[in-house]
Formats: structure tokens, C-alpha cells, sequence
């Protein structure tokens, strides 16, 4: 957790030093996927337990992107409701890295224009060895046909991690928003 948070400070100080505003987005990112990565580590380290509640868990993860990527509560709100659900932590990890790339991911692109009221739900359920994550927002939703984005570095890690998991993720509209589902057996 200490290296991934010197990695941190040395990509905002890289961030401040550039002049493309390009870069400096590419770095602020890098830099929010490393704190939050340090973040899930410092918890599992100071948990030690092979089983984390994953309640706790998300609720300090969303806890810690907040504190870092939202800078006005009014323009925008973080949720976790997640039920009483433990794993390993192997499983917690990737289902935490998924949660900051869904997350970071609606944070940049669904409030352009938001003034307030923004909102975005963290969602996880499980149903005897079946589970459902998703992350929601009221955003501005996807844009399709010819303007809708090419998948990114975020979306090759959440497809490359949920099938790590067996699962699948489906991204629909919410009406309004965006939401992403990522789904382990039939729940």
C-alpha cells in the first residue's frame, strides 16, 4: 500500500509538471485508479481475514472514491447498498477493482452538464452461490449508434475481471442513466 501510494504522489506531481491538458486527465485517472487500488489493499491488510464483508468493504470504497474524484456533494452523491454477503478476499479484490473502474467511469462521463442531484448506486445481492453487482447512475445516459464510445482501458478491465469471476456484465439504459450489471449464475 505504501509503494502504490508513492506511485500516487509521483503521478500528481507528474501532473502538475505537464503542459497538455490530455496528459494531465490521463494522469489524474491513473492516479485515482492507484489510490483506490492502495485503498483495498490497506483494508485487506488491516482485516487479515480470509472472508470480507463485503458491505463494509464497498461502503469504504465508495467512501474513499468520493473523498478523492467528487468535490461537490450537491453536483453528486456515492451509494453502496449491499447485503450481508462475505468472500475471500482473491474474489473481494477483483469485485472492488471492478467497482472503481464502473464507478470512475460514470464520475467522467454521465454528469457533463449536472448542476445537482447527480447520483450514482453501488448494488451487490447475493442468492445462494449467485450474485449481482451493478453500478447505476441518473446520468445522461450512453449514446448510441455512431456516437457511442469505444471501449476504454476501464471497460477491458471489468470485462477481463468478471470473467476472472465466471460472470458477465450487461450495460443498459436506466431511464435515465446508465446501468451495469455483472452477474455470477442466475440472480
Amino acid at each position: 500500500a505504501n509503494s502504490l501510494q508513492i506511485i500516487a504522489s509521483v503521478l500528481m506531481q507528474s501532473a502538475r509538471r505537464v503542459q497538455s491538458q490530455e496528459t494531465r486527465l490521463h494522469l489524474h485517472d491513473a492516479h485515482s485508479r492507484v489510490m483506490s487500488i492502495a485503498m483495498l489493499q490497506k483494508q485487506l491488510a488491516v482485516t487479515q481475514l480470509k472472508s470480507v464483508q463485503l458491505r463494509t468493504y464497498f461502503a469504504d470504497l465508495c467512501r474513499s472514491i468520493s473523498a478523492s474524484m467528487i468535490d461537490n456533494p450537491q453536483r453528486l452523491t456515492l451509494e453502496a447498498i449491499v447485503d450481508d454477503t462475505s468472500t475471500n478476499s482473491d474474489v473481494s479484490v477483483s469485485m472492488g477493482l471492478i467497482v472503481t473502474e464502473l464507478v470512475i467511469n460514470a464520475i467522467k462521463h454521465a454528469f457533463p452538464n449536472q448542476a445537482t442531484g447527480g447520483k450514482i448506486t453501488v448494488s451487490f445481492a447475493a442468492d445462494e452461490g449467485d450474485w449481482l453487482l451493478s453500478v447505476s447512475d441518473n446520468g445522461c445516459g450512453m449514446p448510441g449508434g455512431n456516437k457511442a464510445p469505444k471501449p476504454g482501458l476501464g471497460t477491458g478491465i471489468v470485462e477481463a475481471l468478471s470473467t476472472q469471476l465466471g460472470a458477465s456484465v450487461t450495460v443498459a439504459n436506466a431511464n435515465p442513466g446508465t446501468c451495469v450489471e455483472v452477474r455470477h449464475g442466475r440472480t
